[in-house]
């Protein structure tokens, strides 16, 4: 669903262990890293498609995971110039963004394969601050901003 601004709904997850490490994951065939994320279908609650989003991409069922928070707003980022697809019937400039943070029940469930095209071919736990640097540039102040509304849920002292 793309809105009046050209902006694409999605969903973005931030998946994290016991001690704090979150889950980062390389794109098929690619150098690229990030969190999980993917698009809101038409008539699809927000909540709904995160769950469908992280299954798709991780494996992982609603009952691997726990809501510790989301956020309310929406998270927008643009695309870089070369990343818009002129030729359709509506042209997609950015991402519009419902951010959530999930505690891993169980590492053992996690799976890259269940979808016919996997989105990710490797995972890895790294550091809170991490993917802020390490994501490619365009998405960087969103995940800034996602983690510094996240951080205080997951360190609270």
């Amino acid at each position: 669903m793309i809105d009046s601004d050209g902006y694409r709904a999605n969903v973005g997850i931030i998946l994290a262990n016991g001690q704090g490490q979150l889950f980062w994951a390389r794109r098929a065939g690619m150098d690229a890293w990030q969190f999980p994320q993917g698009g809101i279908r038409k008539n699809e609650s927000v909540e709904c498609a995160m769950y469908r989003e992280l299954r798709e991409e991780t494996g992982l069922n609603p009952q691997d995971v726990i809501i510790l928070s989301y956020i309310e707003g929406w998270l927008r980022y643009r695309l870089p110039k070369r990343y818009i697809r002129k030729r359709t019937s509506r042209v997609c400039i950015g991402q519009k963004q419902k951010w959530f943070l999930l505690q891993l029940l169980d590492e053992s469930k996690i799976q890259l394969d269940v979808a016919e095209r996997p989105e990710f071919d490797h995972w890895r736990w790294i550091d809170f601050w991490q993917p802020a640097r390490e994501v490619v540039e365009f998405k960087q102040q969103v995940y800034k901003k996602a983690l510094q509304h996240f951080e205080p849920i997951l360190f609270p002292e």
